[in-house]
């Protein structure tokens, strides 16, 4: 099994699920956005071993000497930049990355006759849905590069999947990730400026921001702030394993959203981590910024039915899971001296 991007925070979560549950991992990560000190807690945490790989995607040699190294079987694809507004800035980078690092590897997959991919997707190809819960047959509209390099690698590999019927392909698309393993050893630990809202959350709750920046207060929703189906990592970990599962039933190309059914308000995000943390944390309300939407949440049930998968912690747990994470690692990985 190899796991490409698999020392960042879904990557990691996942490659810990993989473990328990028997699997032999090969990770593959250049470390951009990531720390090695993640995969050993990773391996403590297991009792396990990972084969680890220092390589960039874009770089096909280096991919074709894994696929030499390692009976690969099947490949779980989370390797790429998910910056939103970094997309936007520098949308050559994300497509080059996210992109051409994909056709890489799906090449090299290809010449090595593994053809079983789970792909890490997202909601971003919904762009502003009409209507919510989303459905996995909705149209799609990114709104930005990072949306846009999603979508193209879910349409490469769908073309492929056609062209050939030996190829499965699953593709997952994430609603919006938080929280951490309940050990406290891994979670959300992203190199500069935060992109999503708990990281910012966790920033102001251990002292590092004097507060939370809340961009729009006046959308159509109950308390003005727009509203996101928030989904604990651990459980969308776990959705990989019921995906790799489905591979094995040979399905061809299989689309699915991971998500809980339920939107939360970045205001009620703030008052259950503020009750998690035992401190009310403080806020200031700010524009809208371009392109974010009112209100997105999935409708999960296809994923049920399908993969017999469905979220099980609650926002309860994903602010706790969190807040013993942070207050813990206050400055993430950056504190342990990294070893492989």
């Amino acid at each position: 099994m190899l796991v490409t991007g698999g020392v960042g925070y879904i990557g990691s979560h996942t490659v810990l699920e993989l473990l328990q549950a028997g699997y032999d991992v090969v990770v593959a990560d250049n470390l951009c956005n990531s720390n090695l000190e993640c995969l050993r807690r990773v391996q403590n945490l297991a009792g396990r071993e990972v084969v680890f790989h220092q390589i960039d995607i874009r770089d096909k040699a280096a991919l074709a000497s894994v696929f030499a190294k390692h009976d690969v079987g099947a490949v779980i694809h989370f390797a790429g930049l998910k910056a939103v507004g970094e997309s936007v800035s520098q949308p050559l980078l994300y497509y080059q990355v996210n992109v051409e690092g994909t056709l890489n590897l799906v090449e090299t997959m290809d010449a090595a006759g593994c053809r079983n991919i789970v792909f890490s997707s997202s909601a971003t190809v919904y762009g502003d849905p009409a209507s919510v819960p989303v459905t996995e047959d909705f149209p799609t509209g990114p709104t930005n590069p990072y949306g846009h390099s999603k979508l193209m690698n879910e349409q490469i590999l769908s073309d492929v999947a056609q062209a050939d019927e030996r190829w499965n392909v699953c593709l997952l698309r994430y609603f919006n990730p938080v929280g951490a393993h309940p050990s406290g050893e891994i979670g959300e630990d992203p190199k500069g400026i935060p992109n999503n809202l708990m990281p910012f959350i966790q920033q102001v709750a251990v002292g590092k921001r004097p507060h939370l920046a809340v961009f729009g207060s006046d959308y159509p929703t109950e308390d003005g702030t727009g509203v996101r189906d928030y989904i604990h990592v651990v459980d969308l970990a776990k959705g990989h394993l019921a995906a790799l599962r489905k591979l094995e039933a040979d399905p061809g190309r299989v689309v699915y959203n991971l998500g809980t059914g339920k939107g939360y308000s970045v205001l009620e995000m703030v008052e259950a981590y503020s009750a998690a943390c035992g401190q009310q944390l403080k806020h200031e309300l700010a524009p809208r910024r371009p392109g974010d939407v009112a209100v997105v949440y999935a409708d999960p049930s296809y994923a049920a039915r399908e993969l017999h998968w469905h979220a099980e912690l609650g926002l309860e747990q994903m602010c706790a899971d969190s807040w013993r994470w942070i207050s813990r690692n206050p400055d993430g990985f950056a504190s342990a001296e990294p070893q492989a």
